[in-house]
């Protein structure tokens, strides 16, 4: 059996603070979530991440993992010391926190996690798909599980209902509210393990035409040089339909107009909705025959004077 290096998994510390371990824990699983990262070795990457928080990020489990001492490096051949499934032995009824009665924690229900993990906590665990359930035995109690879910740009605009699937391999349904931002979590009454609530955290797909900011949006639009030039009403993808703008006559490439209010709506009543930012990106036609380079020859004349880098 091989040891496994918890905190080099993380890439923590091993005085880190619960604060660092949830961050960290919180990047790799969003980097390497099978929903989202469908690399090769990304799905192990990902169990690997979630069993060193399962032990990390409870107290009790990492206070007995680090009872191993620093002297073991990752993948080195381990076998436990004589009589460690009874060093932390809890008794029933109480007692110092540690082990169960039989010498593993009592936890969620049975994850896929490695050989190392099942040798040491007795293979209890939560899902492997999510983030750390908690030890506590009784059903519905304890921290929420928590999963990621990605959803369109879309789904929050508009408010969705969806069929997510989970890493576990089911599939749930889920009301996705209107302006639920990235970060922010749908919570799913009795959804988790042993009957927990799921918080599902919300993350977004790269969109082909809009960029996210806090709540503006932001997008390019090409204009000819003629519509920046004299100025004209154009067409505009917006997420809630094409609105028209109107260009002010001299406009130059990279000049930003603001669209109010057609970014990503509140959730709440107290929040305001973002905008849409629209960069200009004026696109010249291409001087491919004959009667267009004459017409480029006389602009160049008639502004012979402008000089564009100085």
């Amino acid at each position: 059996m091989e040891y496994k290096d918890y905190y080099q998994i993380l890439g923590v510390k091993r005085d880190a603070s619960p604060e660092d371990i949830k961050r960290a824990y919180r990047k790799l699983a969003r980097q390497f979530h099978p929903d989202r990262n469908k690399a090769r070795g990304a799905e192990d990457r990902f169990k690997s991440v979630n069993e060193a928080n399962e032990v990390l990020s409870d107290a009790k489990k990492r206070q007995a993992y680090d009872q191993l001492g620093q002297n073991w490096r990752d993948g080195q051949r381990f076998t436990p010391p004589p009589g460690w499934q009874y060093h932390f032995q809890q008794p029933r009824g109480g007692g110092e926190p540690g082990f169960g009665a039989r010498g593993g924690f009592s936890a969620g229900a049975g994850g896929n996690f490695s050989d190392f993990f099942s040798t040491l906590f007795g293979g209890a665990g939560g899902n492997p798909f999510g983030a750390g359930f908690g030890t506590e035995p009784d059903a519905g109690s304890g921290p929420a599980a928590q999963s990621v879910a990605t959803i369109a740009l879309e789904d929050s605009f508009n408010g969705a209902g969806r069929t997510l699937l989970l890493g576990d391999g089911r599939s749930i349904s889920v009301k996705i509210p209107r302006g639920i931002a990235a970060g922010q979590s749908i919570r799913l009454a009795g959804q988790g393990p042993r009957g927990r609530d799921l918080l599902v955290e919300v993350q977004f797909a790269p969109h082909p035409q809009f960029r996210l900011e806090g709540r503006d949006l932001h997008s390019t639009l090409p204009v000819t040089p003629w519509e920046a030039a004299l100025g004209a009403r154009v067409p505009v993808p917006t997420l809630g339909g094409a609105v028209e703008l109107s260009l002010p006559p001299n406009s130059q490439g990279g000049r930003k107009l603001r669209l109010k209010g057609r970014g990503m709506p509140a959730m709440r009543a107290k929040d305001v909705a973002g905008d849409q930012i629209v960069t200009l990106e004026i696109v010249v036609p291409p001087a491919d025959d004959a009667a267009a380079r004459e017409f480029y020859a006389q602009m160049a004349q008639r502004f012979a004077g402008f000089k564009p880098r100085g």
